[in-house]
């Protein structure tokens, strides 16, 4: 039962992998995030914008959203109407 919530910009993300959906600001993010980008697990789906949330997923990438955290957890708790449900189709 895949949901798919929007992370911006047309870009969706798999609900039953995310793990934490964590803010970009503190130095321990940046580190996990450049470790990430040096590993080639990062996957940036800003649009050129800033990074304001790191989600982490089950398969040990990271994908950085240019959506403030809250808004993503309001998607990802049904909050929104950007969530898709491949069941309903």
């Amino acid at each position: 039962m895949a949901k798919l919530i929007n992370i911006g910009f047309g870009n969706m993300v798999n609900t039953d992998k995310i793990i934490s959906i964590i803010s970009s600001d503190s130095a321990p993010a940046k580190r996990m995030v450049q470790r990430s980008k040096e590993q080639e697990t990062l996957i940036d789906a800003t649009q050129g914008r800033r990074t304001k949330s790191v989600i982490f997923t089950d398969s040990n990438k990271i994908i950085l959203s240019a959506l403030q955290p809250e808004t993503l957890a309001g998607r990802f708790n049904g909050n929104a109407t950007e969530v898709w449900d491949d069941t309903k189709e």
